[in-house]
Formats: structure tokens, sequence, C-alpha cells
């Protein structure tokens, strides 16, 4: 890669949502240049690490589009866009129907029919899985899709800065400038340690989520809220960060990060929670048991935990058939067998852990953002699909189907964007190599400590203000070393971490109330007006 790269179309991540956009626009534009850039290995991304499925409406005897759409709004609480939540549903099957044209094996029953899941808040069994690897395997097909094409470019070890605007070009470009355009990116090539620049006519943000920000999260090391951050500082529109989903069952390892997922659909095929006693619990907290929507699973497990002092609970499967579990659930049997635990004698110790970021960067139905030529989709985005609490296994169908609707929509306007040519090459000057990365690392594990104890499942407004007060010394502490040293990729990854932890901060501030994933103690009651809170 040379100090400046030019492409038609960029994007910014290689998990699912940035990969079917690729796909489908190097199939229509066969004549354009497409570059996809990831961090690390284009296969390590939060897509890897989903592992319940896809729910789609697969079998119209026992489902419904109505259904779906029903369970979605449910769980969301109010704050979805039912528009959204209506387009995601009926268009999501024929989404799905393209991924396994690509390739994706999903699992089948004796009949050859796919063997449907039902996870928590789902009403109907609608969720087509690979095992318990679902996201793995779709990852899978949508690299080797990729093969075929010769228009992608796919870099590795490219670190994206920040996004280019007019700012870069000498404009004052402020929250109220209401034509911000995105040229393109400034890139830290780790091969080179050089800061390079990729200038596109449109780009795509599919960075995934923020869950690093915890110190205890389902998310790879690499989710590190990094799109989110780097639309905010360009001036572009972030919702509801406040939002966060926290997984109820992470199998409990202390000090290990990510934590292992144990999905929903162990649930889903009859697991049992139960205490410290032994004694089943979700009956007390809601009607649906151990399959309510996973806000209140989450603070049902949250609960047990400090009234009883412990640091986890535990999923009851002794009674499940063996067999069958061995079957869906290879992964977690082989997990737990490492570390001594027998699934059919012993139950699983499980704690929550942050799992997905509802908001993010604000988008249209299209996936068009508040900058010019920037769409964004997956886990970064906010399309009002997920309101303030994602149903199960609707994450990678939205993923998909907002990653066709931005080609959709790129494709008719990318003939009218120029290249800006007049785009200045980084300036490192008056910078110098870091002298001790324990500034860097010690300043991160501060944060963790902060948002997880702080800004966790159950919030107050004091915690709050004490959360907010720490983000802003870290983050005059980190500014300070960004100004003055060599870009590293921890110490982007910290500044991007720290704008993340700040949103979610800012967001629950403004939230005078609780609503699905938000639960403030000071603020229990839920607010007569629906508010999506725009940062």
């Amino acid at each position: 890669m040379h100090n400046t790269t030019t492409t038609d179309f960029l994007v910014i991540g290689s998990g699912i949502a940035g990969l079917t956009f690729a796909i489908k626009t190097a199939k229509r534009f066969p004549d354009k240049t497409i570059t996809v850039i990831t961090k690390t290995q284009a296969d390590e991304t939060n897509t890897k690490y989903a592992q319940g499925g896809i729910a789609g409406v697969w079998d119209e005897n026992t489902d419904s589009f109505e259904k779906h759409i029903e369970d979605t709004l449910i769980a969301g609480d109010g704050l979805c866009n039912s528009a959204i939540v209506n387009l995601v549903v009926h268009e999501g099957p024929e989404r799905i129907r393209e991924i396994i044209d690509y390739g994706a094996d999903f699992d089948k029953n004796d009949q050859g029919d796919y063997s449907l899941g039902k996870e928590g808040g789902h009403s109907a069994n609608r969720i087509l899985h690979h095992k318990d690897v679902t996201g793995q395997e779709m990852e899978r097909a949508l690299l080797h899709e990729m093969t075929s094409l010769q228009n992608i470019q796919l870099l590795h070890h490219c670190f994206v800065v920040d996004i280019i605007t007019q700012h870069h070009l000498g404009y004052l470009v402020t929250k109220s400038t209401n034509n911000i355009t995105c040229y393109g990116v400034y890139v830290l090539n780790l091969n080179t340690g050089e800061t390079e620049k990729i200038v596109s006519r449109i780009t795509l943000m599919a960075s995934g989520g923020c869950g690093q920000v915890y110190r205890t999260t389902t998310n790879p090391q690499i989710a590190t809220g990094d799109g989110i951050a780097m639309v905010y500082r360009a001036k572009g529109k972030i919702e509801n960060m406040d939002v966060i989903q926290f997984h109820p069952t992470a199998l409990f390892e202390p000090g290990v990060s990510p934590s292992f997922l144990i999905t929903e659909a162990v649930r889903g095929d009859g697991g049992i929670l139960r205490n410290k006693n032994g004694e089943a619990f979700m009956h007390r907290y809601d009607e649906r048991k151990d399959l309510a929507p996973r806000d209140i699973v989450a603070r049902a497990i949250d609960n047990e935990m400090k009234q009883w002092g412990t640091e986890h609970v535990y999923l009851d499967c002794r009674h499940m058939d063996a067999d069958k579990f061995l079957h869906h659930f290879p992964n977690i049997h082989a997990k737990c067998l490492s570390l001594g635990i027998d699934v059919m004698q012993q139950m699983i110790p499980v704690a929550p852990a942050a799992h997905y970021s509802c908001g993010g960067i604000k988008t249209d139905e299209w996936g068009c953002t508040s900058l010019i030529n920037l769409y964004a989709c997956g886990e970064c985005a906010s399309t009002g699909l997920h309101g303030a609490n994602r149903l199960a296994s609707n994450s990678l169908l939205e993923a998909m189907v907002f990653a066709h609707r931005a080609f959709e929509h790129s494709s008719t306007v990318i003939n009218e964007v120029a290249i800006q040519e007049a785009i200045p090459q980084w300036d490192a000057k008056g910078t110098t190599d870091p002298r001790e990365m324990i500034l860097i690392t010690q300043s991160k594990k501060e944060l963790q400590q902060i948002m997880s104890d702080y800004v966790g499942i159950v919030r107050t407004d004091e915690r709050l203000e004490r959360a907010m007060k720490r983000l802003d010394l870290l983050y005059e502490e980190t500014e300070a070393l960004y100004r003055t040293t060599k870009l590293s990729p921890q110490l982007c990854e910290l500044r991007n971490l720290l704008t993340a932890g700040y949103l979610i901060v800012k967001g629950a501030q403004f939230r005078k109330e609780s609503r699905g994933l938000h639960y403030n103690t000071d603020h229990q009651q839920k607010s007569p007006l629906l508010q999506n809170i725009i940062l």
C-alpha cells in the first residue's frame, strides 16, 4: 500500500455486514474497485463469535411476519422504529436464502428440513443455526464467496485512525454543519508503521461493537468502538449508546477475556437457571421464566448474585437429552469439559457479560449516516430495529438486511461522486515513540473497571456522575499522550474506548427513566415521552 490508495468503495470491517456489502457491490460493478480493511485477520470479527443463530420467518405454518414483528417490538420496549422492524422482518428471509446460496450450512432435522431453534422473547421456532457456531459458519461462507471476485482487495492489519472530512481541508466543521462529507480515511498500516490515506467515493462503516469498554464481555479484543468513536469525532450523529445489552449467560471464568458465551439456545432447549442453593428463580421475575427477554434475565441474575453475595449463578442442563445436547452444542460441551465440568452431571457457572451495543451511528432506512457518502451497518449502527433491547438472533439478520440496503442506495449514487484529490498526508510532526506502554494499558484497565462498576446492568445517578468525572480525567491524559506520541493501535483503541464509554455514560445521564436495558434505580418508572438520545 502506498501513502495514498484510491478506491470506489471502501468497507471498514470484515464481519457479516462488511462482507455482504462488498460481495454484492463487486458483482454489480465488476469494473469498480472495492477495498475491505480489517485491523487483524479477515475472520476475527464479532460475527465469528455469534453462536445462537439468525432469526427469520421460515415456516409460515407455525410462524408469521406479524409474530416476528411483535416479538421484536415487545423486546425493544417502545423504542423500536416500527417501520424499520417491518422492513427487516419482511426482507430477512430473502437475505438468509442468499447466504445459503453462498454455501452457508444450517442444521437440518431427520426429515431434511431446517432445524429451527427458539430463544428468549420469541413466540415461535424461527432461528436457523449451525450447531453453536452459526456466525463462524456464515463468515466462512462469505469469505469463500469473496475469493471468486477479482475486484475486491482485502487489506489486513490496517487500523483506521479517522474519517477524512472538510475538517482536514481546513474548513470549520461543527455539529451544526449540514453537509459534512466523508472522503475516505487515514489508516495506520501495522506492517509498515506508517499512517496512510485511503480516498474513496463511498465508505461503509461496518466496524462492530464496543464490548471491550467493560471488564467482562463476550466480544473479542478488537471490539473497541472504533467506528462509533470516529464518526462522533467527525461530528456525525450517534444514538442510544446507553442501551448496552448484557448477555445473561457467559461462562464464569474470572480474569478471562473475552468470556465464553453460553448461547440462549441452551435455555431455548430447556436449560434452567438456578441460584447457589439450587433453586430455580426466573419464575419470580417473569412469567416467561428462563425465556424472558435478555434485559429481564440479566437483571434477575444480577439481583440473585447481589442477594446471595455470589459472583455467578448456575445453568442446569442435567435433565436434558445428552445426545441432543452434544449434537446442538458441541463447542459448549467441549469448553465445559476442558474446565472439568460435565454438563450432564454438573451445573454450568454463568454470569452476565457485556454483549451487544443496541445504539451506535444513527442511520436511515438505507444505512445512510448523517455524513454524506458514509453508510453504516452491523453492530456499529443504530438503525431503529433494536430499540431499548435487541431480540435474540436479530443482529445477524439486521447486518445482512442493511448491508443489502446500503448496497442498493450507494449503487444509485456512486457514479455521481467524485474522488477528492486535495487531501493532505497525515501530519506526525512533533511526535515521539511512547516511552512507557503502561500509561496506555493501565488507563484501559481503569476505564473497564469504571464502566463495569458504575455503568453496568443497574445504574444510579450518583454512580453515573462518578463515572463521568473519572472518564474526564482519563480522557485528558490520553489526549495529551495522543498529541505528543506516535500512533499505535493500543493508543488509538484506548481513545476510541474512552469515547464509547463517554457516550454510554452521557446517554445514560440524559435518559431520566428505566427502559429496556437501561435501568436506573433513581428513575425506575418509564417516561410517557419516548426519547432516542442523540449525541
